[in-house]
């Protein structure tokens, strides 16, 4: 049986940066993969994109993975491909994770856990769509996976349901291949992916957006004839009356991603019921000690860049956990999001000494014109930052010092965003980190800016979001 420091689970973006960064803090790492390659889902997402906030340029999703798998392979770093976690034990001396692979059955002792497990997406049958099973529903996902690895075209004529980004990328890929997109189909009134994908996948290509709009039923036996449309209400239920059939071979589905964290759950770990993830601290430990998570796995990203920033923070705690200098022993205080947030992450924090900066991702629960985030610890507004504007599908990324809060064992942090009404000011003096961290923020501002960038980069093409 072998030893190492960290076990990481998962070898795409964030499990190869977990990995990376750990064996950069000297840590003895073994990275488990159940595919034979590397790279998670990046390795079937040709288009561009990734890469923006971290590389400052467009890349496409192999190409953002090329370069963490080959400093990966440079550092000679231990991997198992194509094997499988069966078990997870703790024992006195750390984790026992039992694998199986082509050679059997094999059992490896490690110091700390770090789950990179990703995220899958919702089916049919988790939305409630009624019909038979005919053949021609894929997730888009499965849908990409047969275009973009498999060179096959899964549809000539096609309804998407979802306006998640991989739904309008998938938009966009058939349409490029040949195929006709009828619709995207959104159930929600607003879309549900960023801005420069709604731009650069559906107006670009004159592919309608029907918002308050789903399948209700599907048409076909051996193969998908047709589906069913209907509006829905506020309370997303269909409204009588305004169901109409759309003739198609193909329904694809863009309806959700759920953090994979049954190895959490059979762990112990608590998970969060905003997030679906692990509940963490800021170094991604969670309420197991020793067991950490990143990526996907830990709440759905809308972007690579963030995916791997918290593979590299997971992975350099897992490693200082395992050398003794993580902050287990050191007391926590709860983060507590009110409903305006769809989710905060993460959920406590340490009580730390001035200097030491936390990352904070959060949501809004809804779409907001110029809105406030508010941090207040015990009454005391400690942080307090502007929006131009927020929504739901774009999540936001704050850097905090939290030392200067003046915590301590019992205290109260609550956090929250509200929408500015008319004449409503923040003060100059609130703008940023009461506690001192006079920078706080700016690298949202920074992050916000490049992706925006993406849209106008190519909005100079046409004068509306150029083609490609």
């Amino acid at each position: 049986m072998r030893e190492y420091d960290v076990i990481v689970i998962g070898g795409g973006p964030a499990g190869l940066a977990a990995a990376i960064s750990a064996d950069k803090e000297g840590a003895r790492v073994l990275l488990i993969e159940r595919e034979a390659r590397l790279g998670g889902i990046l390795k079937q997402c040709i288009h561009d994109g990734f890469g923006l906030v971290r590389f400052g340029e467009k890349l496409t999703g192999p190409e953002y993975a090329e370069r963490f798998i080959d400093e990966f392979y440079e550092r000679k770093i231990g991997c198992r491909t194509l094997t499988f976690v069966t078990e997870i034990q703790r024992k006195e001396k750390g984790f026992l994770v039992t694998t199986v692979n082509r050679d059997g059955m094999a059992d490896w002792l490690a110091g700390s856990i770090v789950l990179a497990t990703g995220c899958r997406e919702r089916t049919a049958k988790q939305v409630f769509i009624h019909g038979t099973r005919p053949a021609g529903v894929f997730t888009a996902g499965t849908a990409q996976h047969f275009t973009n690895l498999l060179g096959e075209m899964p549809t000539r004529r096609c309804v998407i349901l979802g306006s998640g980004d991989i739904g309008l990328i998938m938009a966009r890929r058939l349409t490029l291949e040949g195929a006709k997109v009828l619709g995207v189909y959104e159930v929600k009134p607003s879309p549900s992916g960023l801005t420069r994908n709604l731009v650069q996948c559906l107006e670009d290509y004159d592919i309608p957006l029907y918002l308050s709009h789903t399948v209700t039923r599907v048409f076909g036996e051996e193969r998908l004839t047709g589906v069913e449309i209907s509006q829905v209400d506020e309370q997303l239920k269909s409204v009588p009356g305004t169901s109409y059939r759309v003739d198609c071979d193909a329904l694809i589905l863009s309806v959700g991603l759920i953090p994979e964290n049954e190895m959490a759950s059979k762990l112990g770990v608590t998970l969060d019921g905003r997030t679906k993830g692990p509940v963490c601290d800021e170094d991604f430990m969670t309420d197991v000690e020793g067991v950490f998570s990143c990526g996907n796995a830990l709440h759905v990203n809308d972007l690579v860049d963030y995916v791997s920033e918290s593979g590299e923070l997971a992975g350099q705690s897992a490693a200082a956990y395992v050398r003794g200098r993580g902050t287990a022993e050191v007391s926590t205080v709860d983060l507590e999001a009110d409903r305006s947030l769809q989710y905060l992450v993460p959920q406590r924090i340490h009580l730390r000494p001035e200097g030491k900066k936390t990352v904070l991702y959060f949501r809004s629960g809804r779409e907001m014109k110029k809105s406030v985030f508010t941090v207040e610890a015990d009454g005391r507004q400690v942080f307090c930052r502007t929006y131009a504007a927020l929504r739901p599908p774009e999540m936001e990324r704050i850097k905090l010092d939290t030392g200067g809060w003046g915590l301590g064992p019992g205290s109260r942090v609550t956090v929250s965003v509200r929408e500015c009404t008319a004449g409503d000011e923040v003060t100059a003096g609130k703008k940023e980190d009461l506690g001192g961290a006079a920078a706080a923020g700016d690298a949202a501002v920074r992050d916000a800016a490049v992706r925006d960038a993406a849209v106008r980069d190519t909005a100079a093409a046409d004068g509306k979001g150029g083609r490609r």
